[in-house]
């Protein structure tokens, strides 16, 4: 675990004025140890700074201002982590956005943020990015995959002095149709990353991993709790089990995750081999992003003998709150952890809100921003929670996922969390659905387990009933699927979809 000295520097790290300035501050107290690691490529904390310079220096050349709008759509590499770097040094304003999005999703970003340059990988994964940036009529388009701009840093102008300018634009990740340009500055993603890494209490021995997409708010949160505690971590550009492990196990990661999804994947791969632990080295799963079922904490803590801490964040406040590992097991499964110093959270009508300097400044749209703040500005999550007496939040569902059924309001997650423990069932998805009679009908989507006893309505409503939930509550429709659609970031069921698909039909 940390000693007293790395908890120090970490806290005194975290009043950083910018990005840029938090790495010139590692890299002088350590810049020989490594910060990024892949495949068989390595960079140090110093390495990053120099070679972000030069980076800067190449963007400066090309006409990249302080305030320019750079859009980038990479893989997670060294070099966007290098670009992304840069660009903080520059003082512009990055729109990150997600690499497997396409021309809806790119076109609807590159329009709204203004982007004035565009950086792509070329051809990744069989499409060829550089081809739809030209068809959607992109400025300043340049490939950044292997290679990036480089140049004298003695052109530079200074690092931007400030970090409460806007910075950052991010796109919401996709769990409703429509995205949200979401407005960030130095600070709050600073402000995001210290609450994990303060939870977390990583030491520097530790070897931490992002196999998520870096253009993923998550990006940034993982690097500033990088920065801040002096530990490397490996970055993997395609993210599959099983074959991602040999690179958990070649770099002996110790710290894991980034969602509920890729907790269940590394369950899946532990139960082919009971009893050998499928990272030999690995001693805790972390993340967030979406609701983490108990079950699916003590089965994780249980079979693969690993710690697992949840959080809770949004595209919005990057790191709401965290698990502590040090917590009671009960609390780190049934609640998301507790805010750190600086986070208010508030409870109006069973809303979450929150008011922090992680929180964002709002939206490109301002009738978007001046909805999702109150009038004591405090931002409407629209989650639906409680916090406990001593502090720690437990998310109860969403506004919108509450179903309403002969006027009675019924919590999804409430049955979703019944669903995982069942046997058959590998995930579930509870969604209610327009109904003349009812007002709306419960439906309940899931994914069987392989080999299963394939489910009915009746089996499926009479083990609820036995688990205990009251009987206006069990779902009237029961479709079994081979996948729930989610988005390509971290692994989010889309439910809307669900509704698209089901609205339709009648049961």
């Amino acid at each position: 675990m940390t000693d007293a000295t790395e908890t120090d520097t970490a806290r005194d790290l975290s009043s950083a004025r910018t990005l840029w300035d938090l790495l010139a501050r590692r890299a002088a107290r350590t810049p020989d140890r490594p910060v990024l690691l892949q495949e068989d490529r390595s960079l140090s904390f110093g390495e990053l700074r120099a070679r972000a310079e030069r980076v800067a220096a190449g963007l400066f050349d090309l006409g990249v201002r302080p305030g320019t709008v750079v859009a980038w759509q990479l893989p997670t590499r060294i070099e966007t982590v290098l670009l992304s770097f840069a660009l903080a040094r520059l003082g512009a304003v990055q729109s990150p956005v997600i690499p497997f999005y396409r021309d809806r999703e790119v076109g609807f970003a590159l329009r709204e943020s203004k982007a004035e340059y565009f950086a792509v990988p070329g051809t990744w994964r069989g499409f060829d990015h550089t081809e739809m940036a030209r068809r959607l009529g992109a400025k300043g388009v340049f490939e950044a995959y292997d290679r990036l701009p480089d140049g004298d840093p003695a052109v530079l102008p200074e690092p931007p002095a400030e970090g409460t300018s806007v910075r950052w634009i991010y796109w919401t990740s996709g769990t409703t149709s429509d995205p949200k340009g979401v407005l960030h500055t130095d600070r709050s993603l600073i402000a995001g990353g210290s609450c994990l890494a303060h939870a977390l209490r990583p030491a520097s021995a530790d070897i931490g991993s992002i196999a998520f997409p870096y253009a993923h708010i998550g990006g940034p949160d993982y690097m500033v709790m990088l920065l801040l505690y002096g530990f490397p971590a490996v970055l993997f550009e395609q993210f599959a089990l099983p074959d991602a492990l040999a690179g958990f196990r070649r770099h002996g990661v110790t710290m894991a995750g980034g969602s509920t999804a890729f907790y269940s994947m590394f369950l899946t791969e532990q139960r082919k081999q009971p009893g050998t632990k499928v990272v030999p080295t690995l001693r805790l799963l972390a993340g967030g992003g979406a609701p983490k079922p108990p079950e699916l904490y003590h089965s994780v803590v249980r079979e693969m003998g690993v710690q697992l801490t949840h959080g809770y964040g949004m595209t919005e406040v990057p790191m709401i709150t965290m698990g502590d590992p040090d917590d009671d097991p009960e609390l780190l499964a049934t609640t998301e952890g507790r805010p750190p110093e600086g986070m208010e959270i508030r409870i109006v009508d069973g809303e979450v809100r929150l008011r922090g300097e992680a929180v964002c400044r709002g939206y490109l749209d301002p009738a978007q921003s001046a909805a999702a703040f109150d009038p004591e500005g405090f931002l409407r999550t629209g989650d639906l929670g409680r916090l406990t007496d001593g502090g720690h939040l437990v998310l109860t569902g969403r506004l919108k996922d509450v179903i309403i059924r002969k006027g009675e309001n019924i919590s999804a997650q409430e049955i979703e969390d019944l669903l995982h423990r069942h046997p058959a069932v590998a995930d579930a998805a509870v969604i209610g659905l327009p109904d003349a009679e009812r007002g709306e009908r419960v439906c309940a989507v899931v994914e069987q387990l392989p080999g299963a006893e394939e489910l009915s309505l009746a089996r499926l409503t009479a083990y609820l009933r036995a688990e205990g939930l009251s009987v206006h509550k069990l779902p009237e429709q029961l479709e079994v699927v081979d996948a729930l659609p989610r988005n390509d970031t971290l692994r989010k069921v889309l439910k809307y979809k669900l509704r698209e698909r089901y609205s339709g039909t009648v049961k």
